[in-house]
């Protein structure tokens, strides 16, 4: 959890009901009613053992590209709702594409585009006052399936990853711990970023009950480190209780799960209790979730993107290792 005293900024209110405003609200209501009932969408499907997928991001089966932002809480919620056992989708094109189809009667899951753009009529006034063109921002909406919803798929199409064994997923997020390079201090009894002083806190491993949980609360520190100025840049200076404050615990939340997930980690809640304060916000705000899951989605590619880099510079070390010898 971030520590700061400064006084948060007023929460925005969600926009008036319209043809932009309803496709956020009715991502937002649905989110609401999960976590009214007990239900955190981003550890959604790995919350019955033993069933779902393996730990991963939802991607696209033909680009192999991940689903990011809120797409990834919209597909994770419908992998457990409907009990699909892989996180590969398409659109209706791309399955004819991959020589398959959408199986009959099957419904799709309405995914969001977000983009700006600048309306013909602002262009013509930028030109004529001689300033900046301002864009409009915008939400397309467009239907994806499960590959278990199709059929005659060719063999291969973007096979689910298998899971790294325990063993093996405590390295992988030890590896991205050493690769950001954050000033990490072991010790105390509680866990937290100080972004005045740029350093994490976590308590050490002996004191959890079970050991994977240092590596979730360590990545959830990690996701609020990556906020600093000389970073990301997200507003950290806002005091606890606040709305700025839930807002950032929930950016850290999902980056933490996104993170767990892409090591193969099983994603869990490591803030439970502040599940008060982020039902204020998401009610306050109908696109309150839509910036935090893009902010978390940032924020794991920024992390895993660090590990990729330091990566990168020990196989450049070891060519020039062998081209000396």
């Amino acid at each position: 959890m971030p520590s700061s005293n400064q006084r948060s900024a007023q929460p925005r209110h969600s926009p008036p009901k319209g043809a932009r405003g309803d496709l956020y609200a009715e991502v937002t209501d649905r989110i609401i009613a999960e976590l009214e009932a007990g239900r955190f969408p981003w550890v959604q499907p790995w919350g019955r053992a033993g069933t779902g997928p393996a730990p991963g991001l939802p991607r696209n089966a033909l680009t192999r590209r991940p689903y990011s932002g809120i797409n990834i809480l919209i597909l994770w919620g419908a992998v457990i709702e409907r009990g699909y056992g892989d996180q590969s989708w398409l659109t209706f094109r791309q399955a004819q594409d991959a020589g398959g189809n959408v199986s009959k009667g099957e419904r799709g899951v309405t995914v969001v585009y977000a983009d700006r753009f600048v309306p013909k009529g602002e262009s013509e006034r930028a030109r004529r006052d001689g300033d900046d063109a301002r864009a409009v921002p915008f939400l397309k909406r467009f239907t994806v399936f499960n590959v278990a919803q199709c059929e005659g798929l060719r063999p291969g199409l973007a096979v689910d990853p298998t899971p790294l064994p325990p063993c093996e997923t405590v390295p992988a997020a030890e590896a991205l711990i050493a690769a950001s390079g954050a000033d990490f201090r072991i010790g105390g009894d509680k866990a937290f970023y100080v972004p005045s002083a740029d350093f994490i806190q976590v308590p050490p491993q002996p004191a959890f009950f079970d050991q994977i949980n240092y590596y979730r609360t360590a990545l959830h520190e990690l996701t609020h480190w990556s906020g600093h100025g000389a970073r990301l840049a997200r507003d950290l200076a806002n005091s606890f209780g606040t709305h700025g404050y839930a807002r950032e615990e929930l950016v850290a939340e999902m980056g933490s799960a996104f993170l767990c997930a892409s090591l193969g980690i099983e994603p869990t809640v490591r803030h439970a209790d502040y599940l008060g304060n982020w039902l204020e916000v998401l009610r306050a705000d109908s696109r309150a979730i839509f910036r935090a899951a893009s902010a978390a989605s940032r924020a794991a590619d920024f992390l895993l993107g660090l590990t990729a880099d330091d990566a990168g510079e020990g196989r450049e070390a070891d060519k020039r290792l062998r081209r000396a010898a």
